[in-house]
């Protein structure tokens, strides 16, 4: 079976972000949002329909800020759902809004999202799963899983043997001082 390291480089979507951003961590609170939303977005989708439509999301999404969006009312959610840059799914725009105001909570009660995620860490899939359904709207396991790879709370991101894996490890994600 290929993986995402088999046949991202090179690809104009898939390259860049397999080569800079995939399993890199992230420590700033709207960009782990933003691979939040993306993650949810991409249910029932491929990941290049996404990449495609970032750039949409973003202008769509105010930049992804956080307080903004967790400010939405009905006037921009049904913007959203009438914007065909991004994905225009009543549950996953309702998650959106919905998780953005769960992580300003958050964000009050230990100072960032990060270090939310931090307080958990380490945690094995299944645990951060629960957690996640628990905590947000629209999470399932392979929406967790994909989050956490993705900004470095879990490994799998890339091969061993990929260019990238070596370049991860020097940026020490958090799945290395599991």
């Amino acid at each position: 079976m290929a993986s995402y390291c088999d046949y991202a480089p090179g690809h104009p979507y898939h390259g860049p972000y397999h080569d800079q951003e995939y399993g890199f961590p992230l420590y700033e609170d709207n960009a782990l949002f933003e691979r939040l939303v993306l993650e949810i977005n991409q249910a029932g989708l491929s990941w290049l329909t996404i990449l495609k439509k970032r750039e949409g999301f973003y202008r769509a999404y105010d930049g992804f800020d956080l307080s903004t969006v967790a400010g939405y009312g009905e006037k921009e959610r049904s913007r959203l759902l009438n914007d065909a840059g991004i994905i225009r799914n009543r549950l996953k725009v309702d998650a959106a809004i919905y998780n953005a105001q769960v992580i300003l909570g958050l964000c009050e009660r230990f100072g960032s999202f990060a270090a939310w995620l931090d307080y958990h860490h380490p945690l094995p899939k299944e645990d951060w799963v629960r957690l996640f359904r628990k905590s947000f709207r629209f999470t399932g396991g392979e929406i967790v899983g994909e989050f956490l790879m993705s900004t470095g709370y879990l490994p799998g991101a890339h091969r061993e043997d990929c260019p990238v894996y070596e370049r991860i490890c020097q940026a020490q994600p958090r799945w290395m001082s599991s």
